[in-house]
């Protein structure tokens, strides 16, 4: 199994990277929030979760150990595959995600790509239990939801709502100078 990659960028897709280390170009899958922040030439190193099934071999890059043993938790849910799990991960920091987890939040997962209200469900009550010992991040879900809901209000698309949310560190408390920090990463 491949734990590991470190190399250079040789290629960007919509949906995965290549990443050359010497003589071998690897093809690997990550968010859409890890691919904006990355160029052609760019140095590298991913931790990655190898896939493996009958017909195919695929891996999935993630730039710290957390989103990667969140990944494979996601992967326990029953009907959650590596895509859609991939898919979760983009919507948010994978702080905000498990705290729509321990708030109950279904419909945050509702708004990826195959997964409907059943597999939401399905997430929160499968992985409820296995996050309550970390302890409950409900009311960051709430705080996070808001200034999503804000940021849209101002105009601006979700995608990059949610990317310049991840943005701000996680000691911020008030909803205002949460939407504050945003901003300022909105506006650069």
């Amino acid at each position: 199994m491949i734990g590991s990659i470190k190399g250079k960028i040789s290629h960007k897709a919509a949906s995965f990277i290549i990443i050359d280390t010497g003589s071998v170009g690897y093809k690997v899958f990550v968010t859409p929030l890890l691919m904006a922040g990355l160029k052609i030439g760019q140095d590298l190193n991913l931790v990655i979760h190898t896939y493996v099934r009958e017909d195919q071999i695929t891996l999935y890059g993630f730039s710290t150990l957390a989103e990667l043993e969140f990944f494979e938790l996601l992967l326990t849910v029953s009907g959650v595959g590596p895509k859609s799990a991939l898919g979760i991960m983009s919507l948010a920091a994978v702080e905000m995600i498990k705290s729509a987890i321990a708030s109950g939040d279904a419909s945050v997962f509702t708004k990826v790509a195959g997964i409907g209200r059943k597999t939401a469900e399905r997430v929160i009550v499968e992985l409820r239990e296995k996050l309550k010992a970390e302890g409950s991040a409900a009311p960051l879900a709430a705080e996070h939801s808001d200034a999503l809901a804000a940021l849209m209000a101002l105009g601006y698309r979700e995608p990059e709502a949610r990317e310049a949310l991840k943005t701000v560190p996680k000691e911020t408390a008030n909803l205002q100078e949460k939407i504050k920090i945003a901003l300022k990463r909105l506006s650069k």
